[in-house]
């Protein structure tokens, strides 16, 4: 079955499972690994700051737990490889190391050719938003300025406005509320298995781009409608996406 067909396929599947018409005038983006290149530092980041506290990760798995909160990601690890609890102070105190290492890596890149399909979006008149697990404040100020306006600070949900993160629904669930945008007349672009899992929860058509090392089914398996190989395939498929959803 051809990419073209299989968007098709789960456009109209999308479709049928509403009880309303769908008409796309939104699109609620993730921000690491789909808009700047930033998943890479934040691997790092997780990767020393646990191996300071005696915990080795495998290089995968800072991918998998992209877009939920630092404690989560804390207390789902500690969990996982040490079959043990951690306390919230022990938590906390990785969470600021790995912030801290953070600040120390490279100014994150933008993701090319993202610019030109936001800017495509624009011209379209679809609104555009963030939904991101980060509390990164530098990034979100860069929005608006790499981005050329395309971004503002009053349509985006971040960490700092979620008591649950990804993968839990909130984040994308406080995005319809706020932007007026729900199911019928919204989409997701995500990279990770656990925002796909949070948009699908919300009840978001989500289409996910493969930007990290992941195996493309991680994303299919966490309910994904459309996987694609990276934002270079996305642009070149979004008038056939842009077309279908605007039926």
């Amino acid at each position: 079955m051809s990419i073209n067909t299989s968007i098709e396929i789960a456009i109209n599947n999308y479709k049928n499972s509403l009880k309303t018409s769908f008409n796309l005038e939104c699109i609620f983006f993730d921000m690491d690994g789909v808009l700047f290149n930033s998943m890479p530092y934040h691997a790092q980041s997780w990767i020393n700051a646990f191996a300071e506290y005696g915990l080795n990760l495998p290089e995968h798995e800072p991918y998998m737990n992209e877009g939920s909160t630092a404690l989560y990601t804390i207390e789902k690890m500690f969990r996982k490889y040490h079959k043990r609890e951690v306390s919230l102070e022990f938590a906390e105190e990785i969470k600021k190391r790995k912030h801290a290492l953070m600040t120390e890596m490279p100014m994150s890149e933008v993701l090319q050719p993202m610019p030109q399909l936001v800017e495509m979006v624009k011209q379209q008149n679809i609104e555009r938003w963030v939904v991101t697990g980060s509390a990164q404040k530098g990034l979100f100020g860069r929005l608006s300025s790499v981005f050329d306006g395309n971004f503002e600070r009053d349509k985006m949900i971040t960490a700092l406005d979620v008591l649950n993160g990804k993968p839990n629904p909130e984040p994308y669930l406080k995005a319809i509320e706020k932007s007026g945008y729900d199911n019928s007349r919204a989409i997701v672009i995500e990279n990770a298995p656990l925002g796909v899992q949070s948009a699908k929860a919300a009840g978001l058509f989500t289409v996910a781009i493969n930007t990290g090392p992941l195996e493309p089914q991680s994303l299919s398996e966490s309910g994904a409608d459309i996987v694609l190989d990276s934002c270079d395939e996305l642009l070149a498929l979004w008038p056939q996406l842009h077309a279908l959803l605007s039926k």
